[in-house]
């Protein structure tokens, strides 16, 4: 483990975040700061970094630098943005950093900017698997990004930002309905054939990040009734977003514009050019929904800081595509005196899954939330045997480690954990009620099958080795039983298991409707294979029975 620091040095904010980061690209966040410092200023180009400016940017990299240091940070990153790339007068300012305050900045282009805030997002936001566009809004510039899986596709850095509009169009942060109307169509011609470049390279998906996205995400999320939102669980429509820039623009001041809920004072005269911005993209580009990302520049220097310090030959990003998964085991392994064990449970709960399939329709990526659910369920045990399943929620609920998964992907999982014993969800809990019906769903159905998976290796010895859903759907209808085979190893008392895992079926008896039976099927040799580590059967029984060749879904080889 080394302890990095990273600083934004950003039109409007500077950002730091100082983290514990190790070979693999896991990071522990220690310490954010955010201090809204205006470097930059004017409509077109940014020539000159303001006496006045520079002294507030000084005194907060010192300040940052102080921070940083006393957390430990063995080393610091602070890259700057369009404001000091643009000033006649960088080097000034550059200069005085690296002898006042001890930070060496480095300067760095539009697209290298864009590149960092893609492999930050792609920290936080699982986009692997699906062409998506990027969109962050600064203060003085705005990025683009098409990617496919971790590679870029398309990098553009505009000089379009919240600040350089407001500068141009707003003064003071004054809203006049003429110079709307003109930021408007400014906007679209400085956009030019960017529209019809993104287009050509199409995108499934579309994630925004930055202060000004942020901000417009939680005005939304407050509008629809939403107060709780935390940022990683932000969206918003394109519905949403017209509405609430049509109220920003046309309150005139930014006294005015803090009658809508939500809006920080020290965004308030910046937030109308950020949303015209915003929302003509949204137009020329045909986005119908945005997620947003809580990682951007910051998070992107600190991986790239460990790429740079990686051993030759040695890529820390090796391992991108699998970045929820290694932060699931991260937190396995920090937290399990037993993994083993965790893992035979979650092989039989993956099987209950897949045999299963019919009646709960979960999808692949259902599949893997479970997984990850069943591999968790038992670390609140660190802190405390008793009522280890809440201390097991407040673990995974407040990881720093699993990157990749949103707000409510953690939550999921987190309520699976949850209720993997004792009560079962109820409406009458907080978290759970506040659920919609869907999600409801599938934690009452993952909850069910990890409760019957923990039953049958309820002494820890593995004996139950597989498991599948016995009979057809006919038979099931017909007899109004769930039949649930279990293999077993022969010449062992498997009745505590077998016991325990009946015991434990009453959920799932209650979500299907049928009446749960579990009987035991001796196997006679061989290793068995689990639908997590990709092997085939390796076992028989008797009597011999179909049904356990590794299941081709995907998502069904865990990399262990």
């Amino acid at each position: 483990m080394s302890v990095l620091a990273a600083i934004d040095v950003g039109t409007n904010s500077f950002h730091l975040v100082v983290a514990d980061v190790d070979d693999e690209g896991h990071f522990e966040v220690l310490t954010r700061e955010r201090e809204p410092v205006r470097l930059g200023s004017g409509g077109e180009d940014m020539k000159v970094l303001e006496p006045e400016a520079i002294e507030r940017g000084i005194a907060t990299l010192d300040r940052m630098q102080r921070i940083a240091v006393h957390a430990g940070a063995q080393s610091i990153t602070a890259v700057a943005t369009s404001a000091v790339r643009e000033a006649d007068n960088r080097s000034e300012f550059t200069e005085r950093a690296r002898i006042e305050a001890g930070v060496d900045i480095e300067v760095v282009s539009g697209v290298e900017e864009a590149r960092l805030i893609h492999l930050g997002v792609l920290a936080a936001v699982p986009l692997l698997d699906q062409r998506h566009l990027l969109i962050d809004i600064g203060g003085g510039s705005t990025e683009f990004i098409i990617g496919d899986g971790s590679e870029p596709l398309l990098l553009r850095s505009l000089k379009l930002g919240s600040i350089r509009l407001t500068d141009r169009f707003f003064p003071d942060g004054r809203a006049r309905k003429r110079a709307v109307r003109e930021c408007r169509n400014y906007i679209r011609s400085f956009l030019g054939h960017l529209p019809a470049e993104i287009a050509a390279l199409g995108f499934e998906t579309v994630v925004g990040s930055s202060g000004t996205i942020t901000a417009l995400a939680r005005m939304c999320a407050i509008r629809r009734g939403d107060r709780d939102s935390r940022t990683g669980r932000l969206s918003f429509t394109a519905k949403e977003l017209r509405s609430l820039t049509a109220d920003l623009a046309d309150a005139p001041t930014p006294a005015r514009r803090l009658g809508i809920e939500g809006l920080e004072e020290r965004r308030a005269d910046i937030i109308v050019g950020g949303a015209l911005l915003l929302a003509e993209t949204f137009k020329l580009l045909g986005i119908k929904r945005m997620e947003v990302s809580d990682y951007a520049l910051r998070e992107g220097i600190l991986f790239e800081q460990l790429r740079r310090a990686a051993a030759p030959g040695l890529d820390p990003f090796h391992r991108l595509e699998d970045l929820r998964r290694s932060g699931v085991m991260y937190v396995a392994n920090s937290y399990h005196e037993d993994l083993g064990h965790a893992e035979h449970i979650t092989d039989l709960a993956l099987e209950l899954f897949d045999g299963l399939h019919p009646l709960h329709g979960l999808d692949d990526e259902d599949r893997e939330l479970f997984e990850a659910a069943s591999l968790l369920h038992n670390v609140g045990i660190f802190i405390s045997h008793s009522a280890h399943h809440r201390h097991s929620y407040y673990i995974i609920r407040n990881s720093e480690h699993l990157t990749g998964f949103t707000e409510r992907e953690i939550e999921i999982i987190a309520q699976v954990a949850r209720y993997h014993r004792k009560s079962a969800p109820k409406s009458k809990h907080p978290e759970f009620a506040s659920l919609n019906s869907a999600d409801k769903d599938r934690v009452r159905w993952m909850a069910a099958m990890l409760r019957v998976a923990i039953g049958l290796d309820r002494s820890n010895r593995q004996v139950v080795t597989r498991v599948r859903v016995g009979g057809d759907d006919a038979s099931a209808k017909q007899n109004g039983e769930l039949r649930l085979i279990a293999r077993v190893s022969p010449d062992v008392d498997t009745s505590v298991e077998l016991f325990t895992a009946q015991n434990r079926s009453e959920l799932l008896a209650a979500i299907t409707g049928h009446s749960v039976v579990i009987e035991p099927e001796v196997a006679v040799t061989g290793k068995p294979g689990h639908p997590t580590n990709g092997l085939g059967c390796g076992d028989a029984a008797v009597p011999a029975t179909p049904g356990f060749a590794a299941p081709s879904r995907s998502g069904s080889d865990s990399g262990r």
